[in-house]
């Protein structure tokens, strides 16, 4: 283990969730991740004397549930931090485990650089920013986002409520995925077209001038131009039908931190001044679909109003 993935695990462990020496915390990880789930139990050890590590193979697809034991054991700890492949985010197993008082945190899809560049930020830094976004967002009833690349996409947000992903767990109930920094509500209905010209699974970062284009009806992605992520959708919806072309999150980027784009969905969506949109599961969100998968890509260069007004984004 090198001292900066040991740093890394220490700010996880000591700063976003504040661990105390009484709780028991449970790293959740696959043989993937291993090491960065191996890390994050030292850290606890150093903290707690109740610590746990589980492992098991990684999941087929971002949403996957866990094995049930895993899950069960998520629902039992005080604390549990996720390192996996694939992301458990948005699984029935992260939420019952929260509505059972655990705090915990998800990095889906880690990679080690992405750790230990994503943990090194001033989180209170990052939870203000989450804040500015929110006061201007929050009591909005209809969202517009706009970009040069093509994007014109109304979100009818309705009575569900946005959430702020500060890196901060340190009450019961309460989760965050890490790296973090993000303002992001699932949307009861929109339309329109988003063009997302940052990051998106399975491509990673796009080339300059590649645009991946979707064109949104009542709610439906109606039109994907990527063969690939067409098809992953296409496969979903043979299980859950239209469930998987739900219009499932609008999220703004509040990471200071993140300077530039690197290919990983965990740490692009946060960057500051950037708009994710996904498609598929927002049941964990405040939504209530429930699907197999759940797709961010990633806005470069968004302009977004909220009821007209134009909302300053932050900056990195």
């Amino acid at each position: 283990m090198t001292d900066e993935i040991a740093t890394a695990a220490r700010t996880a462990i000591e700063q976003c969730l504040a661990v105390g020496p009484h709780e028991t915390v449970l790293v959740v990880t696959d043989d993937e991740r291993r090491r960065i789930g191996e890390a994050l139990y030292e850290a606890a050890a150093a903290v707690t004397d109740d610590p746990s590590i589980v492992r098991y193979p990684p999941g087929e697809q971002h949403g996957t549930e866990p094995p049930a034991p895993v899950a069960a054991a998520m629902a039992d700890c005080d604390v549990f931090l996720a390192p996996t492949t694939t992301s458990l985010s948005h699984t029935r197993a992260r939420g019952s485990a929260c509505a059972a008082g655990a705090r915990g945190a998800t990095l889906p899809g880690i990679t080690e650089d992405v750790f230990v560049a994503g943990l090194d930020a001033d989180y209170a830094t990052i939870a203000d920013r989450c804040e500015e976004v929110l006061d201007q967002v929050g009591d909005a009833d209809e969202v517009r986002v706009t970009s040069p690349q093509g994007t014109d996409i109304t979100f009818g947000i309705g009575d569900r409520e946005w959430l702020s992903d500060t890196g901060i767990v340190h009450e019961p109930g309460v989760f965050s995925n890490l790296p973090a920094g993000e303002v992001f509500v699932a949307p009861e209905t929109a339309t329109g077209t988003y063009v997302v010209d940052g990051t998106m699974r399975p491509h990673g970062l796009l080339d300059a001038g590649e645009t991946l284009t979707f064109e949104v009806e009542d709610g439906l992605v109606t039109s994907i131009s990527d063969d690939e992520i067409r098809a992953d959708v296409e496969a979903a919806a043979e299980t859950v039908g239209d469930a998987a072309y739900n219009l499932a999150e609008l999220g703004i980027g509040t990471n200071v931190g993140v300077t530039e784009l690197v290919g990983s969905v965990l740490l692009d969506e946060k960057a500051a001044g950037t708009v994710h949109i996904a498609i598929g599961d927002d049941a964990g969100i405040g939504g209530e679909t429930d699907a197999p998968l759940h797709l961010d890509g990633i806005l470069r260069e968004p302009t977004v109003y909220a009821n007209g007004d134009e909302v300053t984004l932050p900056s990195a």
